[in-house]
């Protein structure tokens, strides 16, 4: 029973990251930098305590870079996509290694929360609220009652390295794709002129062979 079950969790789990996460970065029209910034700026974004304001947070982020430098402008579709790394699945273990790396950068050794205690506290402190904005303050207020500093402290390496990985990554992955799919056009292309040739050279002959009698007969 559990096997069936945890085949259908990969399979939902790849179609996720490929309609989420791969497919906006490969049907991007921009360069490979310009959509790969946008890689970078998601992933910083979303892995830190925001869940819930991520997509706005982007958005904010872009506005200011486009005012203050154009240089710096990046793939906004690509960012708010990889925002969706901290999702429902995947939320509880960042957002516990967020807690255990604050923890640790205070020196807290002895104070490392249970996984499953962890957890059941996040349940709770990202529990719903009546409107929009009453869950946005409940849910700041909640994550930093229940965890404090830790958690906000110790996203900060995470978001770094994980932004700068997956800028490393998504970089090199988009000039590969783009390769790959030049060199399928170029290959198409050069059938298309052989076939092109093959076609021309059968009309050549054929129209030589229809030549051949009527300059024997003329000769005749």
């Amino acid at each position: 029973m559990s096997e069936p079950i945890n085949q259908g969790l990969r399979v939902g789990l790849r179609r996720f990251v490929r309609a989420r996460l791969i497919l906006p970065i490969l049907r991007a029209k921009h360069p490979p930098d310009y959509t790969a910034r946008g890689v970078f700026y998601g992933v910083l974004i979303g892995l830190t305590p925001t869940v819930g304001v991520q997509m706005a947070i982007v958005l904010g982020v872009w506005l200011a870079v486009r005012w203050l430098n154009r240089s710096w402008d990046f793939n906004l579709v690509a960012a708010v996509a990889w925002t969706w790394i901290t999702n429902a699945l995947t939320l509880p273990p960042i957002y516990y290694a967020f807690f255990a790396t604050g923890q640790v950068m205070l020196g807290r050794w002895d104070d490392l929360a249970g996984y499953d205690g962890f957890k059941s506290q996040l349940e709770w402190a990202l529990q719903p609220h009546a409107t929009w904005m009453d869950s946005l303050w409940a849910y700041t207020a909640s994550l930093f009652e229940s965890f404090g500093a830790p958690m906000f402290l110790g996203c900060i390496p995470w978001a770094v390295l994980g932004g700068w990985l997956a800028y490393r990554w998504s970089h090199g992955f988009i000039e590969r794709f783009h390769r790959l799919r030049r060199a399928r056009r170029a290959h198409r292309m050069e059938r298309l002129r052989a076939r092109a040739a093959a076609r021309q050279l059968d009309q050549d002959q054929a129209a030589a062979a229809d030549e051949a009698p009527k300059v024997g007969s003329g000769m005749g």
